[in-house]
């Protein structure tokens, strides 16, 4: 079984939005609410079509295409 990377982040929440960008999962704002209108990020396994969704940490991010991340708080 291979473990899933941490994207570390200082604040949370987090909007997914920020975290695509964070994670260098996508590389704009734009270019992020493009592909969660077009229901191609999961987080925890379920399809997100809400780009202001707040993550608390623990969760885990995928975009159709690229491996998944998840989000862990960094003090």
């Amino acid at each position: 079984m291979t473990s899933i990377p941490a994207v570390p982040v200082r604040s949370v929440p987090v909007r997914l939005g920020q975290l695509l960008q964070l994670a260098n999962l996508l590389e704009s704002g734009s270019e992020a609410k493009e592909v969660i209108a077009n229901g191609l990020v999961r987080v925890d396994g379920e399809v997100e079509l809400r780009r202001g969704r707040q993550l608390h940490g623990g969760e885990v991010v995928q975009v159709d295409g690229a491996g998944p991340v998840r989000v862990v708080h960094a003090p």
